[in-house]
């Protein structure tokens, strides 16, 4: 399987210079690849309490509706960031995008202390079959929590993607994360980050895609990038072949298993 880290800047709050930087690395990744994935809330940037009611739109905005159009003329699936207006609530949402439709849509469940106020926390964590895989997200600090990913595993989950949004000096924070959550799940994971600065900050980059043991598989410098990476899948049956965390397990997490429409299916958190 081959997937493509775009590791790239954008701008806060410049939703059109923001979707043509993705509508351009779309239109230029390589015919063969299967999964394009973007940073967190890569098509607005950060909103803030004073202007997210203005850059949010729903599912079938036109941000969304321009990458679907695409996803569609290239072949190709896309993995991608943006705030989420519903039902008069905001959320930093990441999506699964195919060239048939948006296949999956998580929200972020921790959020980060600048994402409170502006965000609401969902309260699902999400998966679908995608290209025989099934896939779900984590989005950027929701990774510090080994709960996460494990209630992922749980649903099954073998390709775990994050959209993240980390910056300096938090890096190696999230290299060891991203590659403990990896292994401990015995799934691949791949992680890609915003690089450059915005707001005061600088964006680490640093995208990286972790094998099921916990090893780098391919990792991104600081600058823009745009990495192409083949996945073995047998590495995930390999790496099970002599124990498996998720089955040798004695403690469950609390929360209850839901099958969904479209082939979704939930971990919900306890209220």
């Amino acid at each position: 399987m081959r997937i493509e880290l775009a590791q790239l800047p954008c701008q806060d709050g410049d939703v059109a210079a923001n979707l043509s930087q993705a509508l351009t690395a779309i239109a230029d990744c390589a015919p063969e690849t299967e999964l394009i994935v973007f940073p967190e809330t890569f098509l607005m940037g950060f909103p803030d309490e004073s202007n997210v009611a203005l850059l949010a739109q729903p599912l079938d905005g036109p941000a969304l509706s321009a990458i679907r159009q695409a996803a569609r003329d290239k072949g190709v699936s896309v993995a991608i960031g943006f705030a989420e207006a519903a039902e008069g609530r905001f959320y930093n949402t990441s999506v699964l995008i195919t060239p048939e439709r948006i296949a999956l849509a998580y929200r972020k469940t921790q959020l980060w202390p600048s994402d409170r106020g502006v965000f609401s926390p969902g309260n699902e964590l999400v998966c679908c079959e995608w290209n025989g895989v099934r896939v779900g997200f984590l989005i950027c600090y929701d990774i510090e929590f080994p709960e996460t990913a494990r209630a992922l595993a749980t649903l099954g989950v073998e390709l775990l993607i994050v959209t993240n949004g980390n910056m300096d000096p938090y890096g190696p924070v999230h290299r060891r994360a991203i590659m403990a959550r990896a292994q401990e799940n015995q799934v691949f994971a791949v992680m890609v980050n915003r690089c450059g600065a915005g707001d005061g900050l600088t964006f680490c980059g640093e995208s990286a895609v972790i094998d099921p043991f916990g090893n780098v598989v391919a990792e991104c410098r600081q600058q823009p990038e745009q990495l192409g990476v083949e996945l073995d899948l047998n590495r995930l049956a390999a790496s099970r072949e002599h124990y498996d965390y998720l089955a040798d397990r004695r403690i469950a997490l609390a929360g209850q298993v839901v099958e969904k429409p479209a082939g979704v299916r939930a971990f919900v958190i306890p209220a």
